[in-house]
């Protein structure tokens, strides 16, 4: 019998035109039954993934935080120094590595549970179907779009990964332009996540020891993106990767794993580790935004992610970001107490595009704000 790969796709054009322009993405590809990926999608050496070459992840990542204290309201019987003992440990660990994990957040097991089957059954519509919802197509390509990889058209090596991108707006754009076969679902999880959200940002914000009020925090974290990934299972998951090397974008990242795991994270410069799942907990990861805010002081993690062999793997990330005309840089006052300026002020939109402009490479994507 013939190859798959050789019999579907002749040439490297013709796996693009299946992937993207058809809109079949990795999933479609997936299912033909190939045996051997394509060339596009084998990575160098150099960027590939082994287990066997990550290090102990203990003396970097600390052990899930439990953040309900953080979540009480004011009048509540709450504890002060529980308070402050958590907001230390958030701060402590978005200076060492960047990422932690977080538990009794506010989100319910149902909740999560219902994101999670809502992307699996979002990556096994037909194909037209979620063709319908491509940049070129989508009712508000600018809002809700799903699509392959991170750069497909300019990227050099593929990713192995296809995704669904929700920003939220308002509840009636929610109806009229989210995929109604995942809307309820996405925006139910995003909603239970608010409270998290603000929780968190309050807590590293205010934790960098300068003054900032309740409309500043806002502004750095007031839109909202779910994503929804999918990456469908891979005959040659050595040769490839679910996601390259990067650091996202936002200010903060709240991902949502399923029990297959795969996300490594980059501790510093001594080497990866994995972040295993850990059932009901959220993986919080420091993205540029956070990182430009705080001149420096607390770490956007580089990470990437592992292709697996086994079974479809999802993940649902909310991104919080700023709006694009706000500006950032380094928060009043913190460069001072810092005795340097690591970073400039610029319009986040600025950033954003520029992030958008490259394939992902590392966090070289810093360099455009450095001061």
């Amino acid at each position: 019998m013939a190859d798959s790969t050789a019999f579907y796709f002749e040439k490297e054009t013709d796996v693009f035109e299946f992937v993207v322009k058809k809109g079949h993405g990795v999933k479609g590809l997936a299912d033909t039954g190939l045996t051997t990926i394509p060339p596009r999608y084998v990575h160098p050496p150099s960027e590939r993934i082994d287990r066997k070459d990550t290090i102990d992840s203990t003396p970097f990542l600390s052990a899930p935080i439990d953040i309900a204290a953080l979540l009480e309201e004011a009048g509540d019987d709450v504890d002060n120094d529980e308070k402050s003992e958590i907001c230390k440990k958030l701060c402590e660990a978005a200076e060492k590595l960047g990422c932690f994990l977080v538990m009794n957040h506010g989100v319910s097991h149902e909740v999560m549970e219902n994101a999670k089957r809502a992307a699996h059954i979002f990556f096994n519509l037909p194909p037209e179907r979620k063709l319908s919802y491509s940049k070129e197509n989508s009712p508000c390509p600018t809002h809700v779009f799903s699509a392959t990889g991170f750069t497909p058209q300019t990227g050099k090596s593929l990713e192995w990964k296809d995704y669904l991108s929700m920003l939220y707006v308002n509840d009636d754009q929610v109806r009229k332009f989210w995929p109604e076969e995942c809307r309820d679902a996405a925006v139910a999880y995003l909603k239970s996540a608010n409270k998290m959200i603000l929780a968190i940002s309050r807590a590293l914000l205010k934790g960098l020891g300068v003054e900032i009020d309740e409309s500043m925090i806002r502004s750095y974290t007031d839109a909202r993106t779910v994503n929804m990934n999918f990456y469908p299972p891979c005959p040659n998951p050595d040769l490839t990767v679910g996601v390259g090397r990067h650091s996202d974008l936002a200010a903060l990242t709240i991902l949502l794993q399923d029990d297959i795991g795969g996300l490594f994270v980059k501790a510093q410069d001594k080497g990866w580790i994995e972040i295993p799942p850990v059932e009901d907990a959220h993986v919080i990861n420091v993205g540029d935004t956070l990182e430009i805010l705080s001149n420096g002081r607390y770490k956007s993690v580089e990470h990437r992610v592992l292709a697996s062999n086994t079974r479809a793997r999802v993940s649902v990330p909310i991104f919080v970001t700023p709006n694009r005309p706000t500006t950032i840089g380094p928060i009043p006052g913190l460069a001072e107490k810092d005795g340097e300026t690591v970073y400039r002020q610029l319009l986040f939109g600025e950033y954003m595009d520029n992030y958008f402009k490259h394939d992902h490479q590392g966090k070289t994507t810093l360099d455009f704000a450095r001061a």
